[in-house]
């Protein structure tokens, strides 16, 4: 067990700094946006609600470039590591590069049908948010593969510095562009508001792009891209990576959609819920970090041990992790749940806001004891290459629970905000029993991701 320790805390503590430090810059940048109005968190939220969706698929794409990295390197096979890099970063980022076309094509039309009800100046303030933000999509999709695969090659430290870096240029042009500068008669800038907040992001995300290129081409202890220009098609590792990236991809957009749908549902109550679902999902993300890093580094793990064809470590690893992750979220739900209002006050002044928030918080603090059953295992039964499993699940408990639960008790009994957020409390807890029967029936190891192979 201390074996497990070792690993699991020299990869995960990185991860953890950096998720932290992730959410804190984005806590910090929805606060600046709600001292804008709560027009301006509403649009915001509402629009990230669909950028979130492409950033999970691109995330779920980038893990087949994780778990085949890491399944070689356990295998020992370095040579073979470094191509499925080049396959992986390339691929992936000619998809997002598809993505982001149709997106500016299609935006304005999209908004209008999900987000038609929401008032004038959130749509006006949406429309100029996403037509700015989607721009950077191959950019978060070279930084998410890029990512994946030196923790597939366990190195968690480099993704972590640059995030950190990153997300600390984020805050810095977003306060810039949002409340406006002046430095003598060298520098102005004007306020920019919403479109500012845009402009911050997109200009941290570019210079991170750069940044993560110049690490892959000097190369890190293992992993580095050679010779960019030249680019052939694979299509063994491309089964291999996309045999776990595309059904990863599939359950991320498919769960990803219906929690868009259930930003539609709460639209159409108002922008004081809109703000109070954006403050929420915020303080949120920041309780959630030690659970991610934990999925994070069960991917990698267990496909480590698969690589080496060691089933027996990998299930015994990824039953540690999960057992640890339900012990953090225990010990951060206690603090939501003495601190919602203090948390939810940080963001607003407003009464309405800080009560709904708080009450959500309290009964979020139960769910996330059970909340590692459903997203810490799945990673790990991912990392030996079990996705369509997940996939298929994820989709049950998102379309079966959270959309017709979240409706029936929001909307049809009238509980609000609470209620959205009960229907997905519950989805978890299904799909939490679901991977666990999956973990012990011990099917999820009979699945092979890459083949054996003898020149290293």
């Amino acid at each position: 067990m201390t074996f497990y320790r070792e690993d699991v805390i020299k990869l995960s503590l990185p991860i953890i700094t950096e998720q932290l430090f992730v959410a804190l810059m984005g806590m910090i940048n929805t606060m600046m946006a709600g001292h804008i109005g709560k027009e301006a968190v509403s649009a915001i939220g509402m629009i990230d609600s669909i950028n979130n969706i492409f950033i999970a698929f691109f995330s779920a794409l980038a893990v087949g470039g994780t778990v085949v990295v890491a399944q070689y390197i356990g295998q020992g096979n370095i040579r073979k590591a470094n191509e499925a890099t080049k396959q992986a970063l390339y691929s992936s980022i000619a998809i997002s590069l598809v993505i982001t076309i149709l997106m500016a094509v299609f935006r304005k039309p999209l908004i209008g049908v999900l987000f038609g009800s929401a008032e004038s100046s959130v749509i006006i303030n949406g429309y100029n948010y996403l037509g700015i933000t989607l721009v950077t999509y191959p950019l978060i999709t070279l930084d998410l593969v890029s990512n994946g695969i030196l923790r597939g090659a366990g190195d968690s430290k480099t993704p972590m510095k640059i995030s950190i870096f990153m997300n600390v240029l984020n805050v810095l042009f977003s306060w810039i562009f949002i409340n406006g500068i002046s430095v003598g008669n060298i520098i102005h800038i004007n306020s920019m508001g919403v479109t500012g907040a845009a402009l911050g992001i997109a200009t941290a995300r570019t210079i991170g792009a750069i940044v993560i290129i110049i690490v892959l081409l000097r190369g890190s202890r293992i992993i580095q891209l050679k010779k960019i220009l030249s680019y052939k098609i694979d299509k063994d590792l491309l089964r291999s990576i996309f045999g776990v990236g595309i059904p990863a991809s599939i359950e991320s957009l498919l769960f990803n959609g219906g929690k868009l749908i259930m930003q539609v549902f709460i639209v159409d109550m108002g922008t004081l819920v809109m703000a109070a679902n954006t403050i929420t999902n915020s303080i949120a993300n920041i309780f959630n970090i030690p659970g991610n890093a934990l999925g994070i580094a069960a991917t990698a793990l267990v496909g480590r041990y698969m690589g080496k064809k060691n089933d027996k470590e990998a299930g015994k690893c990824l039953s540690y992790i999960t057992k640890m992750a339900m012990v953090l979220l225990t010990a951060v739900g206690m603090i939501s749940l003495l601190f919602s209002r203090e948390l939810a006050s940080l963001y607003t002044t407003n009464t309405e806001i800080i009560n709904i928030t708080s009450n959500i918080l309290k009964i979020n603090a139960a769910a996330l004891i059970y909340w590692p059953l459903s997203f810490v295992l799945p990673a790990g039964l991912k990392g030996a290459g079990d996705a369509k499993y997940t996939m298929v699940t994820s989709i049950i408990g998102m379309w079966m629970f959270r959309i017709t639960l979240g409706y029936v008790l929001g909307i049809t009994l009238k509980f609000g905000l609470v209620g959205i957020f009960l229907g997905m409390y519950i989805d978890w807890a299904v799909r939490g029993i679901l991977y666990v029967i999956r973990f012990k029936s011990g099917k999820w190891k009979n699945h092979s991701v890459i083949k054996p192979s003898l020149k290293k």
